[in-house]
């Protein structure tokens, strides 16, 4: 299980919490969830047979997967299209 990315911005005045994580191979998802006032606005929840094209994944490209989601997520929240 690869460690999670957290990230913190403010958006016209609003703050978000984005919060990516690895659910390991027992649960083989990539989650994020963005949050805002304590409240999770929308979550993500991507298997790993979707981002991974390879049927032995490594922990390496677990992580690049990982990192790949959490910042086209914060990219889609600045740019407004969250969906």
């Amino acid at each position: 299980m690869e460690a999670g990315l957290n990230s913190d911005i403010t958006i016209a005045e609003r703050n978000f919490h984005i919060q990516t994580e690895d659910w390991g191979w027992d649960n083989p998802f990539i989650v994020t969830k963005i949050f805002s006032q304590g409240a999770v606005l929308k979550s993500y929840k991507i298997p790993y047979q979707t981002v991974l094209k390879t049927p032995f994944p490594s922990n390496q490209s677990i992580r690049m997967a990982l990192e790949k989601q959490h910042q086209e997520i914060l990219d889609r929240l600045i740019s407004g299209h969250i969906d």
